[in-house]
């Protein structure tokens, strides 16, 4: 977990359904970390299909990537039921891992294992794809 138990105090209650970030979102530098509760992180493709990329949980951190390196958001999360969120701005993650290191490595673990089933992902992917060529 990135952040102590006591941090469960701290943050925002969202209700069933709210959204915390959407996907296009500029000039945003926050990060969520999921104190209670579950979030549905989301996007929508080309053809305006809603595609699921996961469901996180307690301890568990959103929004990192437009946080770390300015971008607009790529995706969209949102509440599914009542979630206690945590937001974090860039300043004050910066100064949190100023006075915790180990908190930048408990980050890229995290994202490392999002990483990894990114890959995974590709893979089957592509050995659909395969699988569908061989059959034309």
């Amino acid at each position: 977990m990135l952040f102590d138990r006591t941090d469960h105090e701290l943050g925002r209650l969202y209700q069933a359904d709210e959204e915390i970030l959407a996907q296009g979102e500029e000039e945003v530098e926050n990060l969520y970390i999921i104190l209670e509760g579950q979030v549905e992180v989301f996007a929508q493709d080309a053809n305006g299909k809603t595609v699921r990329f996961s469901v996180l949980g307690e301890g568990e951190i959103l929004g990192e990537l437009a946080a770390l390196d300015g971008g607009p958001r790529c995706a969209s999360a949102r509440a599914m039921g009542k979630a206690r969120i945590l937001t974090i701005d860039r300043r004050g993650l910066l100064r949190r891992i100023q006075e915790d290191p180990s908190l930048a490595l408990r980050l890229l673990v995290q994202m490392s294992r999002r990483i990894r089933l990114l890959d995974q992902e590709v893979l089957r992917l592509h050995a659909l794809g395969k699988g569908q060529e061989e059959g034309e």
